[in-house]
């Protein structure tokens, strides 16, 4: 538990960031929820600022002082709100603002926690500190949160952070984040993971031995396990260029291109040539493509077709359901290859299943993948996690903070 009570859970995504400060009791006294984290698009350092004001939020609602960040310097705590609670953050070092109503409960597990903060953001190993002690799932213990030169970091307003963060798919993607969030001087640690770890968390036992692997499908699709001695098993998930197939945004543009094919008479027919243009209010494929070209229908709506697939799917249409089977097919792959890698494709082992692909359960998907795993990896113990991914970041600051039995419960409660 170190010198502080609480951990700051941080689960960044594509679409969105869930961040939680979490008491070592298993109380979530503050959550934020901000835009999505893209590195790779923006650069690391515009990335990690989608961080600092959801950090300085939850600090700052739960009366911990901030350190200064890329938006600017958490201000002091401000005076009582109308329940009595204590005050956020004001800006720029200023006094806050009365705290909000209901508050009061926080400010209890505060004062019983010793008021201070450890920040858990998901992760994994960063390149400089000293290392800690073994993860949960296997990861690597956290380091220190030391400057590019290795220096000592500076203690921030929490002990620990851990971030499970998107689009850290590569080793030096990960050491690269880290050095960037140790050096806004949150917290004393920090550990980075792929985002893909935070579902595996959330689907694993709280007690006992934590190994199993955990495939997500929701945006895109990425994979990766844990095995009984700690061995890691992971895909670049890069896209096409690493060998991936599948998740909505790839079911999206597979989905048009035989729509497109079929109406101009490349392809074979198939109901998606009138279902997808329909979806939008449209006539023909040529006007959607029209319109999705010229950004008159943004680009970010294409996320509404995957639905449409599986619903033409389900109505018979050949080649939609061949797109369905083909994802179930490539879920089923990945969690094999990662089982076998990892020495447990001959022993019981949890298969979590996560993303809004996968989620929704859709019965020709669900129903394949199922059969598929039953006949390659006989062994496997397939479980759909529908809780979002922040769960598995704050599991895993529990985990780091050697928290009892019901901190786990309390934790699992918040989120269903």
């Amino acid at each position: 538990m170190g010198l502080t009570g609480m951990a700051i859970a941080i689960d960044a995504g594509n679409s969105k960031t869930d961040v939680a400060l979490v008491a070592t009791d298993g109380s979530i006294l503050a959550t934020a929820r901000g835009g999505g984290f893209r590195p790779p698009a923006v650069g690391v350092e515009r990335a990690v600022d989608v961080l600092a004001p959801l950090v300085a939020s939850v600090l700052a609602e739960a009366g911990v002082v901030g350190v200064a960040g890329a938006v600017g310097t958490v201000g002091a705590v401000g005076g009582a709100g109308p329940d009595g609670a204590a005050g956020g953050a004001g800006p720029a070092g200023a006094a806050g603002a009365a705290g909000p109503v209901g508050a009061a409960e926080r400010a209890e597990s505060l004062a019983a926690a010793g008021g201070a903060g450890l920040v858990a953001v998901a992760g994994g190993a960063g390149p400089v500190g000293t290392a800690g002690r073994a993860g949960p799932v296997g990861t690597a213990g956290a380091v220190g949160a030391a400057g590019p030169a290795g220096a000592a970091g500076v203690a921030g307003p929490v002990d620990r952070l851990s971030a499970f963060l998107a689009n850290a798919d590569l080793p030096i993607e990960e050491a690269r984040l880290t050095a960037e969030i140790a050096r806004r001087g949150w917290a004393g640690t920090v550990t980075v993971r792929n985002d893909t770890f935070a579902l595996l968390r959330a689907g694993l036992p709280d007690d006992g031995e934590r190994a199993g692997v955990a495939v997500v499908c929701g945006a895109g699709i990425n994979c990766v396990g844990v095995g009984r001695d700690g061995a890691t098993a992971r895909f670049p998930s890069i896209g096409k260029i690493s060998g991936d197939w599948g998740g909505g945004a790839h079911l999206a543009d597979e989905a048009l291109w035989c729509a497109a094919r079929a109406e101009d008479g490349r392809g074979a027919p198939t109901e998606l040539a009138r279902a997808l243009p329909a979806h939008f209010g449209l006539t023909t494929m040529r006007e959607l493509i029209e319109a999705l070209h010229l950004h008159e229908i943004p680009g970010h709506r294409r996320h509404e077709l995957p639905p449409v697939l599986f619903a033409v799917a389900t109505a018979g249409d050949r080649l939609a359901r061949t797109l369905v089977t083909r994802q179930a097919e490539e879920i089923a792959l990945l969690a094999r290859v990662a089982l076998d890698r990892l020495g447990l494709l001959d022993e019981p082992t949890p298969v979590i299943l996560g993303g809004g692909v996968l989620t929704a359960r859709h019965p020709l998907l669900h129903n394949h993948l199922t059969q598929l795993l039953t006949q390659h990896a006989p062994q496997a113990l397939p479980h759909v996690v529908t809780a979002p991914p922040v769960l598995g970041a704050a599991l895993d600051t529990l985990d780091r903070a050697g928290a009892g039995p019901g901190a786990y419960e309390r934790v699992r409660g918040a989120w269903g």
